[in-house]
């Protein structure tokens, strides 16, 4: 049986909570705790301390295990924890916030030292009229064309799985130029 580990990271409040609640068939084990920075209260009033955990299943011999890091840097211990062992990882950026370019730009680097792994770039919020385009997105983070920048809207769980199979697709490519 193949099981294998995602991993989702993103800024503060991009949404990783969230996406893997849109898709994980158990209920999500979180590390949710109260914000208590007044400027982080203002988006939202919980937030990921340690890790959220859910699991997806690809068919009878395949599951993925979701793994979502918190998003603020002073817990990014547990990036290097939860990136260990990961077959790939998604960058969830909320493309209605460009505030936080500079510290998904830094997230994307982080994560590059951290682990080899295949990684894709979700641009979440896709349903709001705010929000910035993908290819916008890429620019702005300065993606390379080789790495997907995909439209995504975290609380559906369409959109969810799409990112995570263009993920795979990625994973499936990187794999094969290898050999």
């Amino acid at each position: 049986m193949g099981n294998y580990k995602i991993v989702i990271t993103g800024a503060y409040a991009a949404g990783k909570t969230q996406f893997i609640r849109s898709v994980s068939e158990v209920e999500v084990i979180d590390t949710e705790a109260i914000v208590t920075n007044l400027e982080e209260k203002m988006i939202k009033t919980h937030t990921t301390v340690g890790l959220d955990y859910g699991i997806l299943t690809i068919d009878s011999e395949h599951k993925l295990f979701l793994f979502g890091t918190p998003g603020q840097e002073r817990f990014d211990f547990m990036w290097e924890v939860l990136a260990e062992g990961c077959l790939g990882y998604i960058v969830l950026m909320d493309s209605c916030r460009p505030a936080h370019f500079v510290e998904t730009a830094h997230l994307v680097q982080r994560f590059a030292s951290i682990t080899s792994a295949p990684f894709v770039v979700a641009a979440n919020k896709q349903d709001d009229p705010s929000s910035l385009p993908p290819s916008y997105i890429r620019r702005r983070l300065g993606i390379p064309l080789s790495i997907p920048v995909v439209p995504c809207i975290a609380s559906d769980p369409a959109s969810v799985r799409d990112v995570l199979l263009t993920l795979l697709e990625r994973v499936d490519m990187v794999s094969a130029t290898a050999e």
